[in-house]
């Protein structure tokens, strides 16, 4: 019987131990299982399948679940580093997901690729989970993360299964984490300069050139768009600067007027996109 605790709302699942220790199997006995190029399962070793297949390529191996009664079912993120969309079950993913997307190390983005699969040292039951979210760094790195909506640690079948994951991963040079949700104005923030992520807004108006050098030193927010150009058409340019790295403000405080606004760490040129071919 294999028993998928992966499922937001399903009944079954790990089961919860007392204490924060636990036995894991050994990483050359986990499972992974992906949908293949002709969308077909396939089942491979972990410790191979993490050297060879691209996960940041593949549709979910599993879907996310509509809740009754929830606000906020499953939806899509247009990824500005990979140029595609990427599906989601929830707002904390959708923030997750966002957060990972302006990180200039992130080159790859997928939702729930692959489901790893082992039997529990301890009841000899086959189980599983689907982390929510893999993230290909630009050293060939990965990260395979769950996604919860508050900040409480894991606890019971979650906790267990990230005792697995994580020594999974860190035997093929990866890692896993729970990752935690952003503080409540850098989370509104990142959304806000989110809206401006696309291309298009990253010389509108020709004026690109114009709000670098606006800002070539530390100035507020506003004063700088004022003197690139005509505001209205400077600010999406702005802050896409703001979402890319080019330009950098202090996110922990709402983003206004008088924000000061300095070069960024991507000044040269942003964030590297890297197209992924299917």
């Amino acid at each position: 019987m294999i028993i998928d605790s992966s499922q937001d709302g399903a009944p079954a699942g790990l089961p919860a131990v007392a204490g924060s220790v636990y036995r894991v199997p050994e990483p050359g006995t986990v499972e992974a299982e992906f949908t293949g190029v002709d969308g077909t399962l396939v089942q491979r070793r972990w410790v191979e399948a993490a050297v060879a297949v691209r996960f940041e390529r593949l549709a979910p191996v599993a879907g996310f679940p509509v809740v009754p009664g929830r606000r906020w079912g499953p939806g899509w993120w247009w990824s500005a580093t990979t140029g595609r969309h990427v599906m989601h079950g929830s707002q904390a993913m959708c923030m997750q997901l966002m957060v990972l997307d302006r990180d200039p190390h992130v080159v790859g983005l997928s939702a729930r690729p692959v489901r790893l699969i082992w039997r529990d040292p301890d009841s000899g039951r086959v189980l599983t989970w689907v982390p929510q979210l893999f993230a290909r760094y630009a050293d060939g790195g990965a990260l395979l993360a769950d996604c919860p909506a508050a900040t409480a640690p894991a606890a019971g079948r979650a906790e267990r299964a990230g005792a697995v994951l994580e020594a999974a991963c860190a035997a093929v040079g990866f890692t896993y984490r729970r990752l935690v949700p952003p503080e409540t104005v850098v989370a509104a923030n990142v959304r806000w300069l989110a809206g401006y992520r696309h291309p298009r807004h990253r010389d509108a108006g020709g004026l690109e050139q114009a709000v670098l050098e606006a800002f070539a030193a530390p100035r507020p927010l506003m004063a700088g768009a004022a003197a690139a150009g005509e505001v209205l058409t400077a600010l999406p340019v702005l802050y896409h600067a703001l979402w890319s790295g080019r330009l950098a403000c202090d996110l922990t405080r709402p983003l206004g007027e008088h924000t000061l606004v300095t070069p960024g760490p991507a000044a040269g040129g942003g964030k590297r996109r890297e197209q992924q071919e299917s």
